[in-house]
């Protein structure tokens, strides 16, 4: 099998039931694409999809006993989040939370020069979102970072 387009060296593939419906979420939360045709299984689950977000491949499929991947919902939870940045995060982020999406971190300025927060998908999946706003020192960043963990409870 070929290397899909825009694949590199590192390649996120998520186990995740339905499949179907959580493609039609990525459409809708994220803008995914769709970019190869489905592989189903015999049984009509998804073994193989791929849809691309923000110029990344992701690799997706349902939860089978062919695959050596549980779903989050499994595990009782995620063992990763993925990281989506883009131009306008605050578009991005009201679209995920429209679609579904629940949040787990609010989207807010961050003290490393990003504005950004998670959301959790319907299918147990985090999602980082992000927009890079301000280019900062490692000093400066530090320093906020001391501020930030000073103010937590």
């Amino acid at each position: 099998m070929a290397i899909s387009e825009p694949a590199t060296g590192v390649t996120a593939s998520l186990t995740v039931s339905p499949c179907a419906d959580a493609i039609d979420f990525y459409v809708e939360a994220f803008g995914a694409e769709e970019v190869e045709p489905r592989m189903e299984g015999p049984d009509g689950t998804i073994w193989h999809a791929e849809i691309v977000i923000e110029g990344t491949l992701i690799m997706l499929g349902d939860a089978t006993d062919m695959a050596p991947t549980d779903t989050p919902a499994s595990l009782g939870g995620s063992t990763c989040a993925l990281f989506v940045y883009t131009d306008d995060v605050d578009a991005l982020w009201e679209r995920a939370i429209a679609a579904g999406a629940e949040e787990v971190f609010p989207l807010e300025d961050q003290f490393y020069g990003d504005r950004g927060g998670r959301v959790r998908d319907p299918f147990g999946h985090t999602w980082g979102l992000g927009q890079h706003v301000e280019d900062l020192s490692r000093e400066e960043m530090e320093r906020r970072m001391s501020a930030w963990t000073d103010a937590r409870p």
